[in-house]
């Protein structure tokens, strides 16, 4: 893909002093970390290596990257190492992609209380799927599925959701056989919806006895228990939004599947257009109009507020695993699972699994010749600023 005419880099460069001076009150280390990394990516700031052609020995100078899971630039990499990783633990059925999705309502809670409202959420949804999925009056089995952590919609603002995708069907209680659901049909949208509901408000009361929600400025009269349960029964009243889209294809298809999802940030670059005048223009979808693409202009400030407004606490994991698929259990029950399923696993095809699905693929190509291109030097920063890169048209 040819790099974008404009970054979110570019964008906080033009920002300039003037959005710090102004932003002071609610900018936080952690916000500043993501900025300053964003900034430095992929500069002489972080170091660089001379990378040469194996075949051709075309060199060239790439700097390095930040590496921040908030940066546009850092996260093809680290999401097709993962979809490698996660290659052997798909198995042969049809698949569901399920989304959770918080009340508007709770939005300004969660802005100041992410860690426990988004380990919440992920909790609720899991046990929501799994409680369901085991009751014999819908599918009764055991679960075991991804879940990503969203907390934008397409135009920035907080919208906080979790993706779950599950195997169509389940281990049986005794795990003698794989119970699958119907071909169009998974669990049933309202019993998810009213299940999640009433455990993620359980959750709620749980942290507010416990004492871990802190609320400030226009939701400090929340302290008070008797507002705080006033005000979660006016949430409890309104319905719960719970999507769940009929099963669809096999492993590989949920491998481009899950790559949409697991390491997408909030705004990739792009979706950028236009940057004039103090104002941003980027594209967006309208769900509720047939996925139209439309416009959205902000002014800088905005902008970057709305984008710092999903940054993760320090450590927060986002892409979490439940059911059969939990780290403990997986190495167990998903080759069974296999089994089950009727998935010959050779020990041949089972070392392939468990190393790199494609060793000869290179990040890099050449752009003369296509052969890999290999790190023969690496840089400091200091290195990286003094060192001009080599002319393109040259061979060594």
């Amino acid at each position: 893909m040819s790099r974008p005419p404009l970054e979110v880099a570019d964008i906080i460069r033009a920002a300039g002093d003037s959005f710090f001076d102004g932003s002071h009150k609610w900018l936080r280390w952690l916000h500043l970390k993501v900025l300053n990394a964003i900034l430095a990516c992929r500069t002489a700031a972080l170091g660089g290596h001379i990378d040469a052609c194996s075949c051709c020995g075309y060199r060239a100078i790439s700097f390095n990257s930040c590496r921040n899971r908030h940066c546009p630039k850092c996260q093809a990499n680290a999401r097709d190492r993962w979809l490698a990783a996660r290659r052997r633990d798909l198995l042969p059925a049809r698949y569901v992609h399920v989304v959770f999705t918080l009340p508007s309502a709770l939005a300004p809670i969660a802005l100041q209380n992410k860690d426990e409202i988004y380990g919440l959420l992920f909790h609720a949804s899991a046990e929501t799927l799994l409680q369901v999925g085991q009751d014999p009056r819908h599918l009764g089995a055991e679960l075991g599925f991804f879940s990503v952590l969203h907390t934008w919609n397409q135009q920035l603002l907080h919208h906080p959701h979790v993706h779950c995708v599950v195997p169509a069907g389940g281990l049986a209680p005794d795990h003698t056989r794989w119970i699958g659901a119907p071909s169009h049909f998974f669990l049933p949208v309202k019993v998810l919806s009213r299940v999640f509901r009433g455990k993620f408000v359980a959750g709620l009361r749980r942290l507010q006895r416990q004492g871990k929600l802190s609320f400030s400025g226009r939701l400090s009269h929340l302290h008070n228990p008797q507002a705080f349960s006033a005000w979660l029964r006016s949430v409890y009243r309104s319905d719960w939004v719970v999507y769940s889209k009929p099963p669809f294809g096999g492993p590989e298809h949920v491998l481009h599947y899950l790559g949409a999802y697991t390491h997408r940030i909030a705004i990739s670059n792009h979706r950028l257009v236009d940057l004039a005048d103090g104002m941003v223009t980027f594209r967006w979808r309208d769900s509720v109009h047939k996925n139209k693409k439309r416009l959205a202009r902000l002014p800088v400030e905005e902008f970057l507020r709305r984008f710092l407004l999903h940054v993760l606490p320090r450590g927060f994991v986002r892409i979490r695993h439940f059911g059969f698929y939990a780290h403990r259990r997986r190495a167990a029950l998903v080759p069974l699972c296999g089994r089950l399923l009727g998935a010959i696993e050779t020990p041949a095809t089972n070392q392939v699994q468990r190393s790199d699905p494609r060793p000869d693929a290179t990040l890099w190509k050449c752009p003369h010749c296509q052969g890999a291109m290999v790190v023969v030097e690496r840089l400091t920063p200091q290195e990286a600023r003094l060192r001009s890169p080599p002319d393109p048209t040259s061979c060594s």
